[in-house]
């Protein structure tokens, strides 16, 4: 072998990704810094002059990668108690009606959801209510994972209907398992900086108020059994006119998602497959 041609090879190599590395940092620096926008301020002054306010920002500096396993219901190893009928689609989701009706204690108290599902659904601890309809009389729950929700995949979902009588009769279910963490943590962009992405794309109106952010998990590789969840940070905003919103945000590479899109499945995912074969070797 022919050593001062291959050291020269390994030089140019590295090289290239050194230039590379240093392509990714400058295109999150510079969506990410507290850059300038016109009129020479700098967000955090225009932030000030839109009178758009935030609570005390959280200080998570690192998170790992998640995988987990779509789980695959057996009614022979469920071991459900009060139901009428029990029905298993395609494998993974849970269709159980109760024999008798829950009444629950106060629909206006997010408690009181969490409550039902504690105690009546199979692994129920697992899982926060997210969004309560009233006039649908229905309940969606979102699992999650060491405390941190697991936004909006299809497969680590419960929703409870409920009649007039406020009493549940019916819930659905799907349900991850087999949780392991990335053995890196990443490096996590702080929220004030979440809060500089989304003013500088005129997500944030002016006399907004930021009521929370919160770290959690979203999609981002979505398999037939198994998924990838990447750290994201979740930014709930109500504005001049009591109207809320949330955005939700890469917090690794500072990209905002769209998190509805994740409760689609896509059967033909090929490249994200050979991704994950990759990412499980490592």
């Amino acid at each position: 072998m022919d050593w001062s041609r291959s050291k020269t090879i390994f030089i140019i190599v590295f090289l290239i990704l050194d230039v590379f590395l240093f392509s990714l940092y400058l295109n999150r620096h510079i969506e990410a810094q507290q850059v300038k926008v016109s009129g020479g301020k700098t967000i955090e002054s225009r932030l000030k002059d839109d009178q758009i306010t935030f609570n005390l920002l959280p200080n998570i500096e690192s998170a790992p990668y998640i995988s987990a396993k779509v789980k695959d219901f057996s009614a022979e190893n469920l071991q459900l108690k009060n139901y009428q009928q029990m029905t298993i689609e395609n494998n993974n989701k849970l269709i159980v009606t109760l024999d008798e009706p829950v009444k629950l204690r106060n629909v206006k108290e997010k408690s009181s959801f969490n409550e039902f599902v504690r105690n009546n659904v199979y692994n129920g601890s697992s899982y926060v209510v997210w969004k309560i309809n009233e006039d649908e009389r229905t309940a969606i729950f979102f699992q999650k994972f060491e405390d941190k929700t697991i936004y909006y995949n299809i497969h680590g979902i419960i929703t409870i209907y409920w009649n007039e009588d406020l009493e549940v009769t019916r819930y659905e279910q799907t349900m991850l398992n087999d949780f392991e963490k990335f053995e890196e943590e990443e490096n996590l962009l702080p929220p004030y900086q979440i809060i500089q992405i989304l003013y500088s794309r005129d997500l944030l109106k002016p006399r907004s108020h930021i009521t929370e952010i919160k770290l959690g998990y979203s999609t981002l590789v979505q398999l037939t059994q198994t998924q990838v969840f990447v750290p994201t940070w979740k930014v709930s905003v109500k504005d001049a006119d009591g109207a809320e919103e949330e955005f939700f945000v890469n917090a690794v590479e500072g990209k905002i998602i769209d998190v509805q899109s994740d409760l689609t499945v896509d059967e033909d995912e090929t490249d994200e497959l050979e991704l994950l074969r990759e990412l499980e070797e490592e």
